[in-house]
């Protein structure tokens, strides 16, 4: 098993994000993830019409839960950063400050969903959390830091 490099981070002086910086990254990437389907429905249902039957929930769920799925992964495993993240200048670390692998990927963007389906409440926790830490972060084992530029 190979050695997890040296923690690129110290994290006794990375300040956390409130509330409203995690928003805006938020919105910034939530338009981008808008235009990543629409374009995705455009090559499908041009060429194919719209899906009918069992292929309408396969449809249904690459737009909805495999598109971002991908987005989100690529970007946190190739440097920590959505672009509405370096936006903000948040990036995303392990608790010990090393960049993320993809079981905390994965484990991020599901704990995502969990906070988001209780009407966005695990988001919203930063807010009464200690560390400012929302219920993905906690979860996946990942945090959120700002970056200086």
């Amino acid at each position: 098993m190979t050695e997890r490099p040296q923690s690129p981070y110290d994290l006794t002086e990375a300040v956390a994000p409130g509330l409203l910086r995690r928003l805006g990254a938020i919105f910034y990437d939530s338009l981008l993830l808008t235009a990543l389907v629409f374009v995705a429905t455009a090559v499908v249902t041009l060429p194919f019409g719209y899906p009918t039957g069992n292929w309408l929930l396969f449809f249904q769920i690459f737009l909805f839960e495999i598109i971002p799925l991908a987005f989100f992964c690529w970007f946190w495993l190739r440097g920590g950063q959505t672009l509405g993240m370096r936006a903000w200048r948040l990036k995303l670390v392990s608790m010990e400050g090393l960049p993320v692998d993809w079981e905390q990927a994965l484990k991020r963007h599901f704990a995502a969903i969990l906070s988001l389906l209780v009407f966005g409440f695990g988001f919203f926790w930063v807010v009464f959390d200690s560390d400012n830490l929302a219920w993905h972060d906690r979860l996946s084992g990942t945090r959120l830091i700002l970056t200086k530029n």
